[in-house]
């Protein structure tokens, strides 16, 4: 689906009256929950107790009660009741080979059995996995391991200050870039800069710029601006792909500009590619898109799901300045952290990229979200429902609620925004009820374990709930 008709579509799901799952469902809904997954909900009472709101994972469903699961295989996922679910999460967008895929488990074992699972000092799997990722990413030159996407982004951003020496970053509206201080600032919602950062002082925010996105003309303004007042720009930010992995998506060129204008003012782009690396295409975004950022930020998407997995890399000029030891180079970015480029990790890398390439696994991925997007939207047709649903190969999107096609100029925008969000959370939890699991109700990622036969299941799954609908 082309941009022009996605954004015409959400607006038509703002502009029309709210559709909700019927009352006598809803009820439904919850008995389900309630006769299925005791366990699951007696571990939630327990979680209260001792952990903030009861839940440590921003990806979980939590209406009517967070689910806990016990076991993955392929593109199921098993609860502690022993409900069985086709998965959709995917652990966010880093599983494309499936969940426990078992090339890389059984080297994992094998390497914490013979060798341990880390020292604290360098093993032959960076290297190795680097190299890895240079021969789909070449314009990756160097490349530092961290622990996850927000210390990716952490210390692209301090690179990009260090090796430009100006100061403000640009970030578009409505995108995540992790949860650091500075890019907790303008997200889901374009508008909304600091409205979700509280316990953080306005001053770690006075150098970030929220940019509204796809449009050319305010970008241009605010460079200006902030050649002439305020430092000039460091570096532009963003998820190529467009907010929330392309809840927002991008109008066509717009990537292109960004690098245009990056390379007028001499700023870096950066592709914060957490979602999009080796999902995408094996190349990425940059590649996808044919647009070669500066530096680049992954986090879960390289190391298959296994965990303390981020990294940044770019042009060596650049990358330079993350030179690691008391020594080196006169200006310096400075970063650390115990577990990076941790055996387990890197390893896991360097068999999931290989594997990902063997089995052509954004191809195959991203036929079957094509195929489940496709079945999705004549659903939609048939029951005469105004929503919508596209996808970017492997990466799905389907908007009932639509909360974050919102804008703040909207008509009785909080309450809105709290009505459609039940929208979504309502239908998340009715597939559940018919063994499908998906983000939020509203994005989700195939890999290649979902077969046709699978797709078809799901698709009867949706066919059920959406008759629910008033």
């Amino acid at each position: 689906m082309e941009y022009e008709e996605i954004i015409k579509r959400l607006r038509g799901i703002i502009e029309s009256p709210i559709r909700r799952i019927a009352p006598e469902y809803i009820s439904k809904i919850e008995k389900d929950y309630d006769n299925k997954r005791k366990k699951s909900k007696a571990m939630f009472e327990e979680a209260k107790k001792v952990i903030p709101g009861g839940l440590e994972h921003n990806l979980s469903l939590r209406w009517p009660f967070p689910i806990t699961m016990d076991k993955t295989e392929g593109c199921y996922l098993w609860d502690i009741d022993n409900n069985k679910y086709i998965d959709y999460l995917m652990m966010g967008a880093p599983i494309i080979l499936g969940h426990n895929y078992p090339v890389i488990r059984d080297a994992i074992i094998e390497l914490i059995r013979e060798k341990g699972p880390a020292h604290g000092v360098t093993s032959e799997w960076e290297v190795k996995t680097i190299k890895e990722i240079q021969k789909h990413m070449p314009w990756i030159e160097k490349f530092r391991f961290h622990q996850s996407g927000t210390e990716a982004v952490m210390s692209a951003i301090r690179v990009a200050r260090t090796y430009t020496e100006k100061l403000k970053i640009i970030k578009i509206g409505g995108s995540y870039h992790g949860w650091s201080s500075e890019m907790v600032y303008g997200m889901h919602i374009p508008g909304t800069k600091s409205l979700e950062a509280h316990g953080i002082p306005k001053d770690y925010q006075k150098h970030v710029i929220e940019a509204p996105p796809n449009n050319e003309k305010k970008m241009r303004r605010i460079f200006q601006k902030a050649e002439e007042k305020g430092g000039g720009v460091a570096a532009v930010i963003v998820e190529p792909l467009g907010g929330e992995s392309g809840t927002h998506p991008v109008k066509p060129g717009w990537n292109k500009f960004l690098r245009e204008i990056c390379d007028e003012y001499n700023s870096l782009l950066i592709f914060d590619e957490v979602v999009t690396g080796f999902r995408l295409s094996m190349g990425g975004a940059a590649e996808y898109f044919g647009v070669r950022p500066d530096l680049t930020t992954f986090g879960k998407i390289i190391g298959h799901g296994y965990p303390s997995c981020g990294g940044v890399g770019g042009k060596s000029e650049i990358m330079d300045v993350l030179a690691g030891g008391i020594e080196g180079i006169k200006k310096k970015a400075y970063t650390g952290g115990t577990l990076a480029a941790n055996p387990i990790t890197a390893m896991a890398a360097y068999y999931a990229i290989k594997e990902i390439a063997r089995t052509n696994a954004v191809e195959v991925a991203g036929r079957a979200g094509d195929k489940i997007t496709k079945g999705i939207n004549e659903l939609f047709e048939k029951f005469e429902l105004p929503f919508v649903a596209w996808n970017y190969k492997s990466i799905l999107h389907i908007e009932t609620g639509a909360p974050l096609a919102l804008k703040m100029t909207d008509n009785d925008f909080l309450n809105q925004l709290n009505e459609r969000k039940k929208v979504m959370d309502e239908f998340g939890a009715a597939l559940v009820t018919q063994g499908v699991h998906i983000l939020a109700g509203s994005r989700g990622y195939t890999c290649i374990a979902h077969t046709d036969d699978v797709i078809d299941e799901t698709l009867k799954a949706y066919e059920t709930v959406l008759k629910w609908f008033s």
